[in-house]
This record gives structure tokens, sequence and C-alpha cells, in this order.
């Protein structure tokens, strides 16, 4: 089973505002990779206050970072021809969007899920299906809203829903939650 677990974190309410991206890359089942980058926004040196205090990252953090442009090169080779899973998917694809359209970038073919809809079918018995909520129900610590910690913790929750599915190759995944994946 192969795939990426990605989560943005932005500056702004724009889709291109991507401040931090995180990568957890998993390969025939295992975590292989997790990789964070801080993003300089098109918006730059401007941050709304509200995104500030979800994930605490300031402008002064990012003044020397790169642009999403700067690294899509390295990103998209992390994320060649396999499944993205995102938790609170339509979020990270529509940021993900927001940030190629920007910067004219081609969109890449890619298929994404939700890993809250992946959560629900293997644990529909969760009061909440919130990243935290789900990390504290695994025991799983982590950062949250740092997205290098939120993408990792994804991809955990992620495999561990697989195994409870008895879903073990991509193949299956097409399968199982054919109406749940999107295209991006």
């Amino acid at each position: 089973m192969d795939f990426c677990a990605i989560d943005f974190e932005t500056a702004t309410f724009d889709r291109n505002s991507a401040c931090e991206l995180g990568i957890c890359v998993v390969q025939n089942s295992e975590i292989v990779e997790t990789k964070t980058w801080l993003i300089k926004p098109p918006s730059f040196p401007y941050f709304s206050q509200r995104n500030i205090d979800v994930h605490g990252i300031l402008p002064q953090d990012v003044k020397d970072a790169p642009t999403f442009e700067d690294i899509w090169y390295e990103v998209e080779e992390m994320m060649y021809g396999t499944l993205m899973i995102a938790h609170n998917a339509s979020f990270d694809a529509s940021v993900l969007r927001g940030c190629l359209d920007y910067y004219g970038i081609f969109t890449p073919k890619l298929d994404y899920l939700c890993s809250i809809q992946l959560a629900k079918k293997s644990w529909n018995y969760l009061p909440k299906y919130g990243l935290k909520p789900l990390a504290e129900y695994h025991q799983i610590k982590f950062n949250h809203h740092r997205a290098g910690d939120d993408a990792e913790v994804c991809a955990k929750i992620s495999l561990l829903a697989f195994e409870k599915l008895f879903l073990t190759s991509n193949e299956e995944i097409s399968e199982y939650m054919k109406a749940k994946i999107k295209k991006l």
C-alpha cells in the first residue's frame, strides 16, 4: 500500500496562502519519510490573526522561506503516482489547487481521499472524527496544527483504518472507497 498524507497550514483565508506544508510518504504500508516546509505565502507579510491563533506560525517565521513555487518540484516528486490522503481533504486539496493556480503550475492527475471518511467507516461508534480526538483514541501524541505532525498522524490513522477494514492494497482501497475518492 502506497500513499502520501499531506497537511497545509494557511496564513489567511485565501486558498493560495499556504505557510506550511507537511507530507508523510507511506510505501508498502510503512512510513518512510515525513517532510515539512515553511512557505512564504503571496500575502506576506500579512497573516490573519485567526490563522496564527490556530497554528502559531508568524510572518517572521517565513520571511526567508521559499515560496510554494520554489518547493513544488520536490513536493511533486514525493507525491508522484500515489494516492493523496488528508484529514478534511477538501480543504487541503483546495489549498493545493489554489497554490498551483496562483503560480500557474499545471495541476497533476492525482486521486485523493479524506481520512475522516476512512475513520467513519472504521470506527463508526466514535463521537468525534477530528484529527486530535482520533489521535487521542489511538494514543498518538503530536503537535497539532503543525503540518508535518498532522500529516504523519493522518498517515498513522489511515494505516490503522486500512488494517481495521482489512484493506491491504491500493486496488482494494480504490474499490472499497470508490465513492469517496476524488480527483484533484
